[in-house]
This record gives C-alpha cells, sequence and structure tokens, in this order.
C-alpha cells in the first residue's frame, strides 16, 4: 500500500489540479491584459493612488525590457524558451504532484510564462499594466503572468530551503 504522503505521477490525477491552478492563472492574466487592451491606448495611465497606477505598456523583451530594443528575433527566443519551460514544467508536475509547495510554484511559473507566450504570439509584445512608483522612482510596468511567475520562483526557493533544513 502506498503511503499517503507520497508523491502520485503520471498514473493518478494528482497533477490536474495544478493544470487547473495554472489555467486559472492564464485565464486571469488574459482577462486583465483583453481589459488593457480594449479600454487603453499604449501609454495611457490612471492614477490609483499615491505609489500605483494602471498603465499600458508593451513589452518586446523579457524582465525589465531585456533584449527589449533588439531587431525583432527576440520574440522567437522568448516564445521557444517559453514553450520549453512549459513542457518541462508540466513533466516535473507529473512526476512531482505530491509535493505541494514544489508543484504549487510551477503552475504558477506555468500560468504566468503561457500567458506571456500566447501575448509575444498574438502581438508581438507582452501586455504590461501595473505600475508601482515611489519618489519618483517608476517600477517597471508588470502583469498577473509576471507576478505569477514571481511567486511561483518565490516559492520554488522557500521549498528549496525547507527540503535542505528537512535534510540536515
Amino acid at each position: 500500500m502506498a503511503s499517503r504522503n507520497a508523491p502520485r505521477g503520471a498514473s493518478g490525477t494528482g497533477w490536474l489540479p495544478w493544470l487547473g491552478l495554472a489555467l486559472v492563472l492564464f485565464l486571469a492574466d488574459q482577462f486583465t491584459k483583453v481589459l488593457i487592451l480594449g479600454y487603453y491606448r499604449l501609454g495611457d495611465s490612471t492614477y490609483v493612488t499615491s505609489f500605483f497606477n494602471v498603465v499600458r505598456a508593451h513589452n518586446t523583451g523579457a524582465a525589465f525590457s531585456f533584449l527589449a530594443s533588439a531587431a525583432g528575433w527576440q520574440r522567437w527566443l522568448f516564445v521557444g524558451i517559453g514553450v520549453a519551460a512549459a513542457i518541462f514544467i508540466v513533466w516535473m508536475l507529473r512526476s512531482h504532484a505530491g509535493q505541494k509547495l514544489f508543484s504549487f510554484a510551477l503552475a504558477c511559473i506555468l500560468g504566468g510564462a503561457v500567458g506571456n507566450v500566447v501575448d509575444r504570439l498574438l502581438h508581438g509584445y507582452v501586455v504590461d499594466f501595473l505600475q508601482f512608483q515611489w519618489n519618483g522612482w517608476y517600477f517597471p510596468a508588470f502583469n498577473v503572468a509576471d507576478t505569477a511567475i514571481t511567486i511561483g520562483a518565490g516559492c520554488l526557493i522557500l521549498d528549496e530551503i525547507l527540503r535542505v533544513r528537512r535534510n540536515r
């Protein structure tokens, strides 16, 4: 008899809820981007608080506009990286579905990565709209997908720290 806490692999359904979470994050990301594209023109901004704005921005690069000024080849590079990452993450989810924090992190990264890949395929850029600022310093605009990826990355780090502590 298998342990109750043992990870369920490809033979079980333990990985499907994680795909469901990734799908919810993807849909939330795409829904918010449709709203921004429908109600804002490029560069339009709405003041929300003294430190937060909603703004329509397009990012042809990666995080913090890395490679944004390249000649267009970066679009396909980032699409390829995103597709490869999604395939790898699905494989990892099937293999480690019982590891809750790890799988949560992977699902967040998967939902965000697919959201940004879809943007690159449809528009040639990623739609960003959340902008924080403080005393005249503006953090680069980002979106729900970027938030999910960041939360996922943080959870991966936390999962590794907890794993190392358990093995001591």
